[in-house]
């Protein structure tokens, strides 16, 4: 078992499920079944979020929100050799597609399918060094075209194919962007529990950002939050390829990453930052001059706009059916909002007036 003091069975429970953007019931139920163990109340809402609340009548409330959903695919016709063309839910580097399986979401129980491609003997010499788009690939059931037809209609969802494991501090799943997001508000919210903490805290795992982060909006428009924490995943910079100047260093084992940008809230940005320098909680900071390409960034424009820091986890292969992170960074993502939240004055300004 990895040494971080991370509760990795929950973890690996809720990295399980397929669970699409637009899709997300079944990681929701996982993450629900978890609340319940400690929240006072837990909900969803009709767009598929999923909230966890303490002390649900001591006002407005802080929040802490990961998403929920991971990229998949739809179906989007049925061929007359049972063969199924499909379109993104998310943003794919076709690429990490060729080869790969397919859990469907399907009538009557999943059905897998594996993604096929013209082989290379088949090429022209031209074709083989081209990139392969979806538009070139197919799924493939294996099954009597009137079954296909059946069974996996039009609109049907899926997700790749790829169990997760844990190997020493690293964890590798498919789904981490950003149900990884998701765990660490769960977790915060129950380190709060266990502090004691009297003012309303709601931790939300919210639906649909990978296809415009529309969850957050809706959530944050309900809640009407006084604060908020977004939590999702950075690139991890030792990997090859990454341009240090442009996204900043964020290596495993360097904590949490503190985004920058316009959007986020400075003064939040600052209590984040003396709060890691007190406890010891290791972080890096990312500049993001404009949005940050996450929830926060609604969150920001919701009512009057919502006050926002965003804390992010570096991840190595980013929207491959291999993420891979550190749970001690992980660990380190939960510790600081933890801690920030306990900390926070009993009427806490944002305004960015100084």
């Amino acid at each position: 078992m990895p040494e971080t003091n991370v509760n990795v069975d929950f973890l690996v429970a809720l990295l399980a499920e397929a669970a699409p953007s637009g899709f997300e019931a079944r990681a929701a139920r996982v993450w629900s079944e978890e609340a319940r163990r400690f929240a006072d109340v837990v909900r969803e809402d009709a767009h598929g979020n999923v909230y966890a609340e303490l002390n649900p009548d001591a006002g407005r409330p802080v929040v802490l929100m990961g998403h929920l959903d991971e990229i998949g695919m739809m179906v989007s016709h049925v061929d007359d050799g049972g063969l199924l063309s499909v379109l993104p839910l998310g943003g794919w580097d076709s690429q990490v597609l060729v080869g790969q399986r397919v859990r469907l979401l399907a009538v009557d129980g999943d059905v897998i399918a594996v993604i096929g491609k013209k082989p290379i003997h088949l090429m022209d010499p031209s074709e083989r060094d081209k990139v392969s788009k979806m538009d070139d690939l197919w799924l493939d059931t294996g099954l009597a075209v009137d079954e296909v037809r059946r069974r996996v209609p039009v609109g049907t969802v899926g997700v790749l194919e790829q169990p997760t494991f844990v190997q020493g501090e690293r964890v590798v799943s498919r789904a981490l962007d950003n149900r990884v997001g998701a765990f660490t508000v769960l977790e915060a919210l129950r380190s709060l529990k266990e502090r004691g903490v009297t003012r309303r805290v709601v931790a939300v795992a919210s639906a649909q950002e990978e296809i415009g982060a529309y969850g957050a909006r809706t959530a944050a428009y309900h809640l009407d939050p006084i604060a908020a924490l977004v939590v999702d995943v950075t690139f991890e910079t030792t990997q090859p390829g990454v341009e240090v100047k442009k996204v900043g260093r964020a290596d495993f084992g360097s904590g949490v990453n503190l985004s920058v940008s316009a959007l986020t809230n400075p003064r939040i940005l600052r209590e984040l930052i003396d709060v890691a320098t007190r406890e010891g909680i290791g972080y890096t900071l990312s500049a993001q001059p404009r949005s940050t390409g996450t929830d926060a960034d609604e969150l920001s424009l919701v009512r009057g706009g919502v006050p926002s820091g965003v804390v992010s986890i570096p991840l190595r292969y980013m929207h491959s059916p291999n993420e891979m992170v550190d749970l001690g960074d992980v660990k380190a993502c939960v510790d600081l909002m933890a801690a920030w939240t306990a900390a926070l004055a009993p009427e806490p300004e944002f305004t960015r007036v100084q």
